[in-house]
């Protein structure tokens, strides 16, 4: 009983105790005693606001504790920062909020998923661009990033901590060269330091007569940029052909441009967002395209927020969709289909007279009915970009491209019916992936691999023989090149690799009476380029210049490639720029016969042999001088060009010489001018191209004789309206007449055939036309809007005369047929953004 009751009593006392002690815990005590204490013991001192400590208690801690510990747990109790200034300084301060939206430079949307780091807190922002962090001290290091952004990295008190600011942030430099010129023509179409013009569809507002941002429509506005037949399968850049024209889009090299077999582009402008043109000094990583490159690309950011676009006009239904997967991946797709099939508009029969006009599909030998006449067109392509991390980003690129055109022929033969169907189609499918690695912030390196495929087939039906003719030209092509870029200060140096594939197959398979012909020829290219820019911001000089060296295997033919580009300014309105540069192609566009693949599309691509069609090669050079100031634009501009290696097959001749196969070269010179004048929401221009362009035959009855594509004197006069809610353009066009051959008067025809005066003697009627176009935008709801627009091509209905040739008829005396553009063409588009 006694062991119990004293067992009690410790149970008692120990409880007590526990008590006591527990209630010493828990009495705090002020702030400043417990940092004199530390003050005393580990001989510190602790800065701070007087008025910060006031009212401010904690629970006593231990002084055996060591001091790193007894900071930590006055951090937990407080909510307090403490900084160590130096090993005897501390400051006390409380903790700080920042908060803002994150937003692109150029566009001003919203960016989803940026991320907002210090070494002890981390943010991403909302859709709407917001975020909010807390922070410790006015010197921390914060730093805000997003894939295809330049990253941010400043301290703190450079950001304003009382309001919400809005922080934008910049297009990484490497994807996007600076610009140098802003609204060159109209606002989105930029000059750019690296020597291009640079059309940015984001922010583009219009021209003239155009209601899609047609890529290959709007770089005609162009000084020294045109196409002689209206079209563009047929542009022409300083006096060159069509075939003379490096396409790409997205670093995939194309074959076919058109749809409508010409007349409107064949890439989706809802896909494309930006092209670059460059005609002379060409960065040395691009082969091909002696007179011009035209370089189309896709959005190189990643877009997480899902949006798309659904529009319709009168020739064509489109979607696009930007899909985000996750913060490090998106995928972009876009179709287009024609309304053919559905419903027959206005717009689409004046296209569709346009194209078979004076064609076999269009009037047919006599006793022969055509009918049942179709023609449609889709495209569909796809974008996928992936950045797992800021050093490594993965592109792949998928486009396919296709026309179809058919049509009935019926007779009566011996007493009976007979109808057969002829059709052509033009097809192209492309396929692209881009890896980029940076190893550091110097050193970068991109592979980038391609392999294009293009087809043209055509099946003629003769009713009356029974005959049915196939024609095809194919071209396959499969590309690797690796780009090394390594900076340092005012210095960029190239260095890479490239190697190209082209295969050609022509074939042409008759079967009453049999006769078959296939050719097939392949040509593999080594390429070695190296390149140094040096740009001096401070002496406002830049300086570009490289040489590509290629190595034909075929031929065992090495070409070397110098290429230079200089501008230097002078004050702040002045900059005199030269350029020049040498380039070769392997692959022209012939004709045959003016009735090959039904007379639509006549021209079909050929490699070369190094014989009867040479290696194309050409030199250029040019001297600017351009002046800005106060919204005002003077750009004058003067080039000397030689081509050697062309054929007669190649110069779309249709009179005298059409039949001819023989080699020569051309020279051009010209003279290019630009003036635009902004004034608040208008933008006003004016432009000439002046050029003397001349073949050389050496084997032709005329040695020398102007060019198919000598335009002498071309004009264009435009203005533009734009705002918040509406976009109007209109202007005009003219251009001196297209040189050609007419019949000899009082001796028409020798041997049975059309006897021709002198070569290109003459020309056709000058070329005017006057356009307009308007767009108007507006919010349907937060997360929609819209904008519908229309347009009239040809206002004064004017009957322009693109070509001619010349026939003997049955009664023996020649004929003369003109081609013309189109007459007055009205379009209409809405789309709906989502």
């Amino acid at each position: 009983m006694d062991k119990t009751k004293f067992y009690i009593f410790l149970v008692l006392c120990f409880f007590q105790l526990s008590k006591s002690q527990a209630q010493n815990s828990d009495q705090k005590v002020p702030l400043s005693e417990v940092l004199e204490q530390i003050t005393k013991r580990h001989s510190i001192t602790f800065n701070y606001e007087s008025s910060l400590l006031k009212d401010i208690s904690v629970v006593p801690i231990s002084q055996n504790l060591e001091l790193h510990s007894k900071i930590e747990i006055l951090e937990e109790q407080t909510g307090f920062v403490f900084e160590k200034v130096s090993d005897l300084v501390y400051t006390i301060s409380k903790t700080m909020r920042l908060c803002g939206y994150i937003k692109d430079s150029e566009s001003q949307q919203p960016l989803v998923g940026a991320a907002i780091a210090t070494k002890n807190a981390y943010a991403i922002t909302s859709e709407t661009g917001f975020f909010e962090i807390e922070l410790k001290s006015l010197n921390d290091l914060i730093s805000i990033s997003h894939i295809g952004f330049k990253t941010i990295v400043r301290q703190v008190k450079y950001f304003g901590l009382d309001d919400c600011e809005t922080i934008t942030m910049q297009v990484q430099q490497e994807l996007i060269a600076p610009v140098l010129i802003e609204a060159y023509l109209v606002r989105g179409i930029d000059k750019r330091q690296d020597w291009s013009t640079s059309i940015d569809y984001k922010r583009f507002t219009l021209l003239p007569g155009l209601i899609e941002s047609d890529v290959l429509q709007t770089v005609q506005a162009l000084p020294g940029i045109l196409s002689v037949d209206e079209t563009v399968s047929n542009i022409n850049i300083r006096g060159g052909s069509h075939d003379q024209n490096l396409m790409l889009w997205d670093d995939i090299k194309m074959y076919q441009t058109g749809h409508f077999f010409g007349l409107i582009s064949s890439f989706n402008p809802l896909m494309t967002q930006t092209a670059n043109v460059i005609n002379n000094g060409s960065d040395v990583s691009l082969s091909d395209g002696i007179s011009g490159t035209i370089h189309m690309q896709t959005d190189k950011q990643i877009d997480s927020k899902f949006n798309g676009v659904f529009g319709l006009n009168f020739l064509n239904a489109e979607l696009f969709s930007n899909i985000p997967i996750g913060n490090k991946m998106s995928l972009q797709v876009a179709s287009r289909k024609s309304l053919d099939d559905l419903v027959r508009t206005p717009t689409y029969d004046v296209y569709f007279d346009r194209v078979t006009q004076d064609t076999e599909a269009e009037n047919n030998v006599s006793n022969v009915t055509n009918s049942n006449q179709e023609f449609n067109f889709h495209d569909a392509s796809l974008r996928w970009l992936y950045q797992p991390n800021e050093k490594d980003l993965i592109r792949l690129n998928v486009i396919l491209i296709n026309n179809d055109l058919g049509f009935n022929e019926t007779a009566d033969v011996n007493g009976a019916s007979r109808t057969r169907r002829s059709n052509i189609s033009q097809k192209s499918l492309g396929f692209g992936l881009n890896y980029k690695k940076h190893w550091n912030e110097r050193l970068s390196s991109t592979i980038n691999i391609y392999n294009s495929e293009y087809k043209l087939e055509a099946l003629n039906a003769d009713v009356l023989s029974n005959q049915l003719q196939l024609q095809e030209n194919v071209v396959s092509e499969t590309s690797i090149k690796l780009n090394n870029l390594y900076e340092q200060n005012q210095w960029r140096f190239n260095l890479g690799y490239q190697f190209t594939e082209t295969e050609v197959i022509n074939l042409n398979d008759i079967d009453l009476p049999r006769f078959v012909r296939r050719d097939e020829e392949i040509l593999r290219e080594h390429s070695a380029f190296g390149q140094a820019w040096y740009n001096n911001s401070t002496i406002d000089l830049s300086i570009r210049g490289g040489v590509r060296t290629n190595y034909l295997t075929r031929f065992d033919k090495l070409i070397i490639e110098p290429r230079l580009s200089i501008r230097k300014s002078i004050g702040d309105d002045i900059d005199i720029e030269a350029q020049g540069e040498f380039k070769h192609q392997s692959t022209s566009q012939i004709v045959n016969f003016q009735n090959d693949f039904l007379g639509i599309e006549k021209r079909r691509w050929q490699l070369t042999d190094n014989d009867d069609i040479p290696v194309i090669q050409s030199k250029q050079a040019s001297l600017g001088v351009m002046y800005k100031n106060r919204g005002w634009l003077l750009d004058a501009k003067a080039y000397f060009k030689t081509v050697a290696g062309i054929t007669t097959q190649s110069q779309s001749f249709t009179t005298k010489y059409e039949f001819a196969k023989e080699e020569g070269d051309y020279d051009a010179s010209g003279f290019e001018f630009l003036c635009r004048k902004r004034f608040g929401d208008f933008n006003s221009w004016l432009s000439y191209s002046y050029i003397n362009n001349n073949y050389t035959f050496e084997t032709l009855e005329e040695i020398k004789f102007p060019s198919n594509f000598d335009i002498t004197h071309s004009v264009t006069l435009g203005t533009t309206f734009s705002n918040e809610f509406w976009n109007i353009s209109a202007g005009l066009n003219y251009r001196t007449g297209k040189p050609t051959s007419v019949a000899l008067d009082g001796n028409e025809i020798v041997d049975n055939g059309v006897n021709f005066d002198k070569a290109n003697n003459e020309r056709l009627q000058d070329y005017l036309r006057v356009d307009a176009s308007a767009i108007y935008k507006f919010k349907i709801s937060k997360a929609f809007r819209s904008e519908i627009g229309a347009s009239v091509w040809n206002i004064s209905n004017k009957e322009n005369a693109i070509n001619n040739y010349y026939r003997v008829n049955e009664g023996g005396s020649v004929n003369r047929f003109s081609r013309f553009s189109l007459g007055l063409t009205t379009n209409v588009v809405i789309r709906l953004y989502f």
